[in-house]
């Protein structure tokens, strides 16, 4: 049998994948890069129930989990990878109930750019309309074959848009930041010591603002020093040429490239907000896959907040710099509800040997999480339906292809009822 599929591997959210399967399990994935086959896999996945390393029915390890999160009185529910909308949006509605903090990847990757976009709005594009348009492609201490490997072929350059052609018609910008590069097949290319990234991202907004284009050029190579004084005259002008750039920077943080500055994201934001002036500029933020677009999204729109959420009185506060890590590593936190994929969660939440905690999600029981309730359930995309966000806020269908565990928006919304029975069960005992 062969299946159309969408990937989370990354957050380019392909949806042109050729999935065969035969015996309820996946053969190959056809069109699928090796992120996306490795996300893939062959689709097999645990489905038990545990508590305290004892196999137990589904409903007997709800009534436990249930019966950790209503004892607490400081509960944390994390949203890991790999789930979908609809399990999040149940996921909010417990921390709600149990007057919980409700927190995300988002607040330990990309924390910086949305708090940065907040305080000065982001000209952004969806992935579509730089395919369509983008004649100039400005790639930020970024490689996209490396952790989005499709983007090349699917968005920009190499597909011809409608408004533009292929790779030949766009003109492909590299900036080197320490060791974080860009393309190595590029038109142009620019190295900036990691150390005056952000000083020569703010230097080159400065020279924008100029009213006169020649002062503008020679601006750019006075104030940008050793770094652009050879490479300005060649890289600037055709920028300003162009009719629609994509301004394209990793989100995500890598371990293997130089730390960065946390003011990288605000610099990036002002930097394609002046090249609006002149041009036009759309600021594309890369984000890693699982629906981690979708976390931020659901929480906006239940919370008006789209990380590290506190319900502690009874009404949504945004806590962004008291995210799950700090709040865990201070004593904040007295249980812990993980949602998804508990291996992609930081390993100072899953770590502990103090804390109860709950993991309901693909693999959960194959975690390394002390004193655990962990049900399994199956993967969004795979083995069941459901919406979620690619990175650029488009939402996507997606459908299941092979039978599996639990769907995990089930077991939470079992999982609510649980604790919301609970919950108006003591207010009526305390009122009596």
């Amino acid at each position: 049998m062969s299946a159309l599929s969408t990937c989370l591997g990354c957050g380019c959210a392909c949806d042109d994948i050729q999935l065969h399967v035969e015996a309820n399990r996946i053969l190959d994935a056809g069109n699928a890069c090796a992120l996306g086959a490795q996300w893939f896999g062959d689709g097999r996945v645990p489905s038990r129930a545990v508590v305290d390393g004892r196999d137990v029915a589904v409903d007997d390890a709800l009534t436990a989990a249930a019966a950790i999160l209503n004892g607490a009185s400081r509960a944390l529910v994390y949203l890991a990878p790999d789930i979908s909308c609809e399990a999040q949006r149940a996921s909010i509605a417990i921390a709600d109930a149990l007057h919980a903090t409700i927190d995300s990847v988002t607040s330990s990757t990309v924390m910086h750019s949305v708090l940065a976009a907040q305080e000065a709005g982001r000209a952004s594009a969806t992935l579509g309309e730089i395919r369509n348009r983008a004649d100039v492609v400005v790639f930020w201490g970024v490689d996209p074959v490396h952790r989005y490997p499709r983007f090349w072929t699917r968005y920009a350059p190499e597909p011809s848009g409608v408004h533009v052609g292929g790779r030949k018609a766009r003109t492909v910008f590299a900036v080197d930041v320490g060791s974080a590069r860009g393309p190595e097949d590029a038109d142009v290319r620019l190295t900036v010591m990691p150390e005056r990234e952000v000083a020569t991202l703010t230097e080159l907004t400065a020279a924008l603002a100029s009213h006169n284009h020649q002062e503008r050029g020679a601006s750019l190579v006075r104030l940008a020093g050793a770094d652009l004084t050879r490479s300005a005259p060649h890289v600037l002008d055709p920028i300003l040429r162009g009719k629609y750039i994509a301004l394209i920077a990793d989100a995500e943080p890598d371990d293997q490239n130089t730390a960065r500055d946390d003011g990288r994201s605000a610099a990036l934001i002002a930097f394609a907000q002046a090249l609006n002036g002149p041009t036009r500029c759309a600021l594309m933020m890369l984000r890693a896959g699982g629906n981690r677009s979708g976390a931020d999204a659901c929480l906006t729109a239940q919370t008006g907040y789209p990380m590290a959420v506190d319900f502690a009185r009874g009404y949504p506060r945004y806590q962004p710099y008291d995210g799950a890590v700090v709040r865990h590593g201070r004593g904040g936190v007295d249980a812990v509800l993980i949602v998804g994929s508990a291996a992609l969660a930081p390993s100072a939440l899953t770590g502990s040997t103090q804390i109860p905690t709950v993991v309901i999600g693909s693999r959960a029981t194959e975690s390394r999480v002390a004193r655990a309730v962990a049900i399994d359930t199956g993967v969004v995309g795979i083995h069941e339906s459901g919406t979620v966000v690619r990175m650029d806020e488009v939402p996507l269908p997606m459908a299941g292809v092979i039978a599996g565990p639990p769907a995990t928006v089930e077991m939470i919304e079992a999982l609510a009822r649980r604790i919301i029975t609970a919950g108006v069960a003591r207010a009526a005992a305390n009122r009596q």
